[in-house]
């Protein structure tokens, strides 16, 4: 979703039949409008138009912990959300990283501006991205149709999946209102294996090797020379797979994190920790996991810094360089945090893709109205 600026109107509707109220006025006289959720995910003060905000529209309207599917209205917070599963042993599998230190924003993270970002986190080289874990949601479109699709079970064969289309969207097509999401068993063990002053081609090389095993490793990533794998379970099994892998990645000597040192530790990476706090452009890079190192040397060159994530399938860098700099070493390159950068912040897209997106657009927000500009490329 977008973070708020109070220099514009805030709307805040508090339920969905008002929300869709709003939006048929404003699709009437093509006033657009900048739709945030808790305000914690993407930039986008340069957007025209009123605050929209989900905020008002919150709670859990069910949860099956045996059917291990959760429905909750898209402004409820994540964390309310989390504690709820914690409290019955169970968790957002995908694992949504939390973008305030990056952004610099104080809002709180709901669970619409999570399936609007399609945000994933570390896990997703095991579990899958949240687009795979949602089963169904309710949104209201650009002229104001409350429209809905799928539901609480993983089998929806007719017609289709506009969840599918809507996370990731960052609400160009649709305001989120409601989101069903399948949840999974929280892992009770888990320890980390790190490996120290590695090159980033040893750390591809390390990643390559452990995720070509059945071991489950649920992280791999590397930042200021250390790789760090992560994996998670019950305790007897954790232990054999943990020995396993450093067999297999012998004579390469590894430090053991615990549990408590595991959780710290892949909080810090998968809330990306290491580049909070700076005013620097920020880039989200998605590559091959082979070419992530010549990737992120080239990346370097620029002057910045550059991390990995989901085996090398995930750059993160931070640092000068024009878009057009970046975009040339890397195509798959969005701008998560703008440090003085103007453009588009996603990357262009092939002929045939565009045109689909321009009719989807089309499609669900006509007058265009719907965080205008914000997925222009």
């Amino acid at each position: 979703m977008t973070p708020d600026n109070p220099s514009r109107a805030g709307l805040s509707p508090a339920s969905e039949a008002e929300l869709g109220a709003l939006i048929a006025e404003r699709f009437a006289t093509c006033q657009p409008l900048r739709i945030t959720g808790g305000g914690t995910r993407v930039e986008t003060g340069h957007l025209p138009g009123d605050t929209l905000s989900t905020a008002a529209i919150s709670g859990v309207v069910t949860y099956e912990p045996g059917e291990m599917t959760l429905i909750a209205r898209a402004g409820t917070p994540l964390d309310e959300i989390q504690a709820m599963l914690a409290a019955e042993g169970q968790a957002l599998a995908f694992e949504p990283a939390d973008m305030r230190g990056v952004l610099g924003q104080g809002g709180t993270p709901t669970i619409g501006g999570v399936v609007a970002a399609n945000a994933s986190g570390p896990r997703r080289l095991l579990a899958g991205a949240c687009r795979d874990h949602l089963l169904g949601v309710r949104f209201v479109d650009g002229q104001g149709r409350v429209l809905k699709n799928g539901g609480r079970v993983m089998k929806n064969v007719t017609g289709l999946d506009l969840g599918k289309l809507l996370c990731g969207a960052h609400g160009t097509l649709g305001v989120l209102t409601e989101v069903a999401l399948k949840t999974l068993p929280h892992l009770p063990d888990r320890c980390t294996l790190g490996f120290h002053g590695v090159t980033v081609e040893e750390a591809v090389a390390i990643f390559s090797a452990a995720l070509a095993t059945p071991f489950e490793v649920s992280g791999a990533a590397f930042r200021d020379g250390s790789a760090w794998l992560r994996i998670e379970g019950l305790g007897p099994q954790l232990g054999y797979r943990r020995d396993r892998l450093l067999a297999l990645l012998a004579p390469r000597e590894a430090e053991l994190l615990d549990d408590a040192a595991t959780v710290d530790l892949w909080r810090e990476l998968r809330d990306l920790a290491h580049f909070a706090g700076a005013d620097a452009p920020l880039w989200r890079v998605l590559v091959k996991p082979s070419d992530a190192p010549a990737t992120a040397r080239a990346l370097q060159a620029l002057g910045g810094e550059a991390s990995l994530d989901w085996g090398g399938g995930l750059v993160w860098y931070c640092g000068p360089g024009s878009p057009q700099a970046v975009r040339q070493v890397a195509l798959h390159a969005t701008l998560v945090r703008r440090g003085g950068l103007t453009g588009p912040a996603f990357p262009p897209e092939a002929p045939a893709v565009a045109r689909l997106s321009a009719g989807l657009r089309q499609r669900f927000d006509p007058a265009g109205i719907l965080n205008s500009g914000l997925m222009d490329r």
